[in-house]
């Protein structure tokens, strides 16, 4: 699998300063999200709002995303960093890991970038989720470093293809999913078969650590996607517009839908039982 996902990094990479057109025009009534995965979708608040209030809001909800995209994407460096630590300098998995790692700071810049073209607000890292950053070189290692990496990049992996394939969708924001999927759809595969391969020589013990780890992780990054302070920032009622979006079905069912595959495979692979439910729910991806 790593030999196979280094050649075609090597054909089908891409570098964010030549490969987007910085530059590209949109009307001034082009989405950043389509409005049926707007968090307000649907609600009382929503059928209030006129379409620019919509379309702001829309903008914003992308900037929470990219903002924690680019915080997930650190987390991923991190964990990576110490990962290599366990692999031989002439191991594959280590010189594709070294490839995911180029390929995530180039993610970065990319989010970045786009923060400041379309003059996104920069969210901050939810101080649970920052909390969490120290103990990811000590805790997250093996087991928790490839499943918390899945928990990051098939959820944001689900939005974005939703957004590639809108043509509603601001174009510089469809050039940047068209990217980080294509390059993420390889870091899902290398992880899914890193996680299969050290579930199956885990013992029971350590096993039922991860698990609980993953789901921690799960309840706090999943829920920090959206980060409470854009709802003011797109002039509405903070308190109200949070409550609304909470009990939203339209919401809920997208982020259940966002997470299907994820735990899905996590349950076949042993990484969910009904012991971690708690956490599976907390995050908005399990009934």
């Amino acid at each position: 699998m790593a030999q196979r996902l280094l050649r075609a990094s090597a054909t089908r990479s891409y570098d964010p300063d030549k490969d987007i057109d910085w530059e590209v025009r949109a009307p001034d009534d082009a989405w950043f999200v389509p409005p049926e995965l707007v968090s307000l979708y649907g609600t009382a608040l929503w059928d209030r709002m006129d379409t620019r209030q919509r379309v702001e809001l829309s903008r914003q909800e992308l900037a929470s995303y990219m903002s924690m995209g680019y915080w997930v994407e650190l987390l991923v460096l991190r964990m990576f960093s110490r990962h290599l630590t366990s692999l031989a300098p002439t191991d594959p998995r280590g010189h594709y890991a070294l490839t995911e790692l180029g390929d995530e700071t180039r993610h970065m810049k990319m989010f970045g970038r786009c923060l400041s073209v379309l003059g996104c607000p920069v969210y901050r890292l939810p101080g649970s989720v920052r909390r969490l950053f120290p103990l990811g070189d000590p805790l997250f290692q093996g087991l928790t470093t490839f499943a918390a990496t899945l928990v990051g990049e098939e959820v944001l992996d689900h939005f974005q293809r939703a957004l590639l394939a809108d043509e509603r969708v601001h174009p510089l924001v469809r050039q940047i999913c068209r990217i980080h999927v294509a390059e993420e759809a390889r870091h899902v595969s290398f992880a899914r078969t890193e996680l299969r391969d050290a579930v199956g020589r885990a013992s029971r013990r350590r096993l039922a650590c991860h698990r609980e780890l993953t789901g921690l992780a799960a309840s706090l990054i999943v829920p920090g996607l959206l980060d409470p302070g854009l709802y003011a920032n797109a002039g509405l009622d903070p308190a109200r517009a949070r409550r609304e979006a909470g009990r939203n079905p339209h919401h809920r069912e997208f982020r259940l839908r966002s997470g299907a595959k994820l735990v899905a495979f996590l349950q076949d692979v042993g990484m969910i039982t009904p012991a971690q439910h708690h956490w599976w729910r907390r995050a908005g991806l399990m009934r």
